[in-house]
């Protein structure tokens, strides 16, 4: 009966320690490079929204222009 209880003993130890080496783990770290963010796109839009609206004055003021 107590070479039982030793082996139950012994068991419950060595899994009481291996336990945490079975959990996963979630690490959040910062990237190493900055993040960039690409705004060529909106900047573009809004050139090309002004040059069509300048375009469209300049037609108006000179109608006979093309």
């Amino acid at each position: 009966m107590t070479v039982t209880r030793t082996r139950i003993g012994l068991l419950a130890l060595a899994a009481a320690l291996l336990a945490p080496a079975c959990q996963p783990a979630v690490r959040v770290q910062a990237p190493k490079e900055p993040i960039t963010i690409n705004l060529n796109v909106k900047l573009d839009a809004e050139v090309r929204v002004k040059l069509e609206e300048q375009a469209q004055e300049d037609i108006e003021k000179n109608p006979d222009i093309f």
